[in-house]
């Protein structure tokens, strides 16, 4: 046998026994590598923060390129931010733990579960609230209008430090829009019926939905140390100032608009990427809601009579990236968390700058997943 062939047995010997860690650290360098690439790569970029969570291949890794502000310091990857519509598979999640608890059924009517006020307020709009159910809310097919349109935005620009209350942001579904379809029968992504399941959600265990959240998801116990409500709960000791996200096209900085805009259900949660990738990855790895057929049913459609197939699952939307199939939600200032389970791997993936959301968090996801290979 040649010489040269004679050492590959022994080659191949060192690369499988190489440690769990070195392996790892042959991804951070890469991914960093893709991160200061990509951020070189546009002057307009303001920051990247990305988080892998495979434990299969020994991975558990936070990575930043960029700055936490404008001419500001260097981008920490522990730093937290807005998650936005993130949120809405904590939202689910809660959910299907409190129907893992037999306290709710999502074939319910929402009607008996929200507060007198609420169901007068949508009644008088038109809105069946005993054939509206909890899947219907969860999966955006309600046919409710949502308060996010109709100028909204231009609101937020004319009085950005406004305190909104989310009966307030109700009242204005009501007053603003109209009912656009019977249950089932439209698709329609709005923030409205996430604000209402934080209602029910506080009908049935008579506590905040904030605190109510963070028990049945098990925060503390989980290891969710970085994730929180602001103004709603405390910012957790030790952790780093929240990163500035902009929209540029607007004119806007997270950090001179109030959190109340999008703080009750539709958005609100501020974390880490670890954060938000380890809840991902233990909520469809089966370690928060516990019972197969029910952590099952977040996989839930509802095929609409129009012709919108957005294929919205319970809080969660699926997406391919170079053919894994992935599971997760994104959110309004730029992020993206995604499960795929043929890797059993969870990538979270954000931008500071809105208008980077699409093509720089889609190359982004590309990247990771390519990194870590079939």
């Amino acid at each position: 046998m040649p010489r040269s062939l004679n050492v590959l047995p022994k080659l191949i010997i060192l690369l499988l026994c190489a440690s769990p860690t070195a392996r790892a650290q042959s991804f951070e360098q890469r991914a960093q590598t893709v991160l200061d690439s990509l951020y070189r790569s546009d002057t307009t970029m303001v920051g990247l923060l990305v988080h892998v969570e495979a434990p299969d291949r020994g991975i558990s890794w936070s990575g930043a390129s960029g700055r936490s502000m404008k001419g500001g310091p260097a981008l920490d990857p522990k730093a937290p931010f807005l998650i936005a519509s993130g949120i809405k598979t904590y939202v689910s999640a809660t959910i299907l733990r409190l129907v893992e608890e037999g306290r709710l059924k999502l074939d319910q009517p929402v009607g008996p579960l929200l507060t007198e006020r609420t169901s007068n307020l949508f009644t008088s709009d038109g809105y069946d609230l005993q054939a509206i159910t909890l899947t219907h809310l969860l999966t955006h097919t309600s046919g409710m209008d949502s308060y996010t349109n109709y100028g909204y935005i231009d609101s937020i620009a004319a009085d950005p430090m406004h305190r909104w209350t989310r009966d307030e942001q109700l009242a204005r579904t009501v007053r603003m829009g109209t009912k656009l379809a019977e249950p089932g029968v439209h698709y329609s992504y709005t923030d409205v019926n996430y604000l209402l399941l934080t209602e029910v959600i506080e009908g049935i265990t008579g506590k905040p939905f904030t605190q109510a959240m963070r028990e049945l998801l098990r925060y503390e116990a989980m290891g969710y140390e970085h994730t929180w409500m602001p103004t709603l709960e405390p910012m957790p000791a030790g952790v780093l100032p929240l990163a500035h996200q902009y929209w540029d096209e607007r004119g806007f900085d997270s950090h001179n608009i109030d959190v109340s805009v999008d703080l009750y259900g539709g958005g609100g949660i501020a974390c880490t990427t670890r954060d938000l990738a380890r809840f991902n990855h233990d909520l469809f790895t089966g370690q928060v809601v516990r019972d197969k057929a029910t952590l099952a049913s977040i996989h839930t459609t509802v095929i609409t009579q129009d012709s919108v197939q957005d294929g919205y699952q319970l809080g969660v939307t699926p997406e391919n990236v170079l053919g894994q199939q992935g599971y997760g939600h994104g959110g309004f200032w730029g992020s993206k968390a995604l499960y795929f389970p043929d890797l059993n791997a969870t990538v979270v993936v954000a931008v500071l700058e809105r208008g980077h959301r699409r093509a720089t968090l889609k190359q982004l996801n590309e990247r990771m997943v390519a990194l870590l290979g079939p």
